[in-house]
C-alpha cells in the first residue's frame, strides 16, 4: 500500500531563497536605523520593519497563504486578541502618570 501524495503547495526554492534575503534586508536595515537618531520615531520604524518580517514569516515559511480560510480566521482573531490585550496594557500605563500626581 502506498502513502498518500503531499497534496498541498510548495513553493519554489527560488520563492524561500528571495523570502529569506528580503528577511535578512530587513534584519539589517532595523539594525542601521538604530543607529540613526529618529527621535520617538525609532521606536515606530523598528515596530514597523518587525511587524513586516513577522508578516513574511507567517504567510510563507508557516504557509499561511495557502492554508484554509479557518486558519486565516484564527490568525486574524489571535491578532485582534492581542491588540486587545496591548490597548488594556496600555491604558493602564499611560493612565499612571496622572494618577501619582495626585496623591
Amino acid at each position: 500500500m502506498a502513502a498518500p501524495a503531499h497534496t498541498g503547495h510548495i513553493g519554489s526554492l527560488k520563492l524561500y531563497l528571495g523570502i529569506w534575503g528580503l528577511l535578512l534586508l530587513l534584519t539589517f536595515t532595523t539594525v542601521m536605523v538604530a543607529f540613526v537618531d529618529l527621535g520617538p520615531f525609532n521606536i515606530v520604524v523598528a515596530l514597523v520593519i518587525a511587524t513586516i518580517k513577522g508578516s513574511l514569516v507567517a504567510l510563507f515559511f508557516m504557509h499561511l497563504r495557502e492554508s484554509s480560510k479557518m486558519t486565516m480566521i484564527v490568525a486574524v482573531a489571535s491578532l485582534f486578541w492581542l491588540f486587545i490585550l496591548l490597548s488594556l496594557t496600555m491604558t493602564d500605563y499611560v493612565s499612571r502618570a496622572w494618577s501619582t500626581r495626585l496623591h
